[in-house]
């Protein structure tokens, strides 16, 4: 009996390669013909509905992290699109997760440092060519924005005659190319104000503390009742709290200050005393998860997605050692951001909804 078991599993097992080799080609064949029938040319967004839905296309930091790209949240509210912050790699991650870049209306940078902007030259070309564009992405920040999207433009420039050449002016229509910026300027005194009112979007950027790095802003969209707030890089900082009052979602930055001096002792053993000195001087300037949980609960919102995660986090194994106390200072929901992520926010309700694009 056992033999004949074994004879049995040995065919089986004989017959199961022979597929495997002999059959790969019609498989991938047929994989292939299915992703070409559910995703090529097909609107991800559409199956949302209407409401507000963030993208976690960017949840790491300047830190090298294998898994995430830098600061990036794109917001989808209702037939308007917008990326706040391009860092690098994001783009890419963008338009894996199906982000409907033919809607996007503008980027807002929340600060010049070069982790948040690294991957705006990408996104100006997706919004021109993958968007259609025929007309520059408005590029909306702090002031020196416009020196920022200049130098982009010049070193595109060269790039964009190579594009409307090879696929033609109807394709690739050149007063698309490139961004237009538009400065944000808050007044003395004044710590958020609106900044983008249009078709049911109202978008309010606010004064955070990022010094010495000023100004630095975070923002707040609101559409059909439902609300995000994005601190940027900041400390916690009462204006924030403030602005983002009964938001449904904040997305805070977080860096664990015990971990990051680990990292500079370490550093300082081995001999890089320069680099185990920025290990000290970035504690001064960011919130940890603990600053960013009272934010959230004092802001009273629902939902906490932690994000520009410092240091980066390889093994969800290390997140409750980075969380801290977060989790008992804010008793809502309280996430450890990923690239992939989309929170939905139904128009109309109180649903939170978090899926993941892979």
């Amino acid at each position: 009996m056992r033999r004949m078991i074994a004879v049995v599993a040995a065919v089986l097992a004989i017959t199961m390669g022979l597929v495997l080799v002999f059959g790969r080609g019609a498989i991938g064949e047929r994989a292939f013909q299915s992703a070409l029938d559910n995703n090529v040319g097909v609107d991800q967004s559409a199956k949302l509905g209407d409401g507000l839905h963030a993208y976690v296309c960017g949840s790491g930091s300047p830190m090298p992290d294998a898994d995430r790209a830098g600061p990036c949240i794109a917001v989808l509210a209702g037939n308007q699109a917008f990326i706040f912050d391009s860092g690098s790699g994001s783009v890419r991650k963008l338009m894996r997760m199906g982000f409907p870049v033919q809607k996007l209306q503008a980027e807002f940078l929340t600060h010049l440092h070069s982790d948040h902007i690294d991957g705006l030259g990408e996104a100006l070309l997706q919004a021109w060519v993958g968007g259609h564009r025929n007309t520059p992405l408005p590029v909306y920040g702090p002031p020196g924005t416009d020196k920022v999207v200049a130098g982009f433009n010049a070193a595109y420039q060269i790039d964009s005659t190579y594009r409307v050449a090879h696929h033609g002016p109807k394709v690739v229509q050149p007063g698309g190319f490139g961004g237009v910026a538009q400065i944000i300027a808050l007044a003395d005194g004044a710590d958020s104000q609106v900044v983008y009112d249009k078709d049911g979007v109202r978008i309010t950027v606010i004064r955070v503390n990022h010094a010495p790095i000023s100004p630095a802003y975070g923002y707040r969209i609101d559409y059909k009742g439902r609300a995000i707030a994005i601190s940027g890089d900041t400390v916690y900082a009462p204006s924030f709290v403030l602005a983002a009052k009964g938001a449904d979602l904040m997305f805070h930055e977080a860096l664990n200050k015990s971990m990051i001096a680990a990292l500079g002792k370490k550093l300082a053993e081995r001999g890089q005393a320069s680099n185990a000195q920025i290990m000290t001087d970035i504690q001064n300037y960011h919130a940890s998860p603990e600053d960013a949980a009272r934010a959230a609960k004092e802001a009273g919102v629902n939902t906490l997605v932690l994000y520009h995660l410092v240091p980066p986090l390889p093994s969800t194994l290390i997140e409750p050692l980075f969380l801290g106390q977060a989790s008992s200072i804010f008793g809502g929901t309280l996430l450890v951001g990923k690239d992939g992520m989309i929170i939905s926010l139904p128009a109309g309700g109180k649903a939170v909804n978090v899926t993941s694009a892979w």
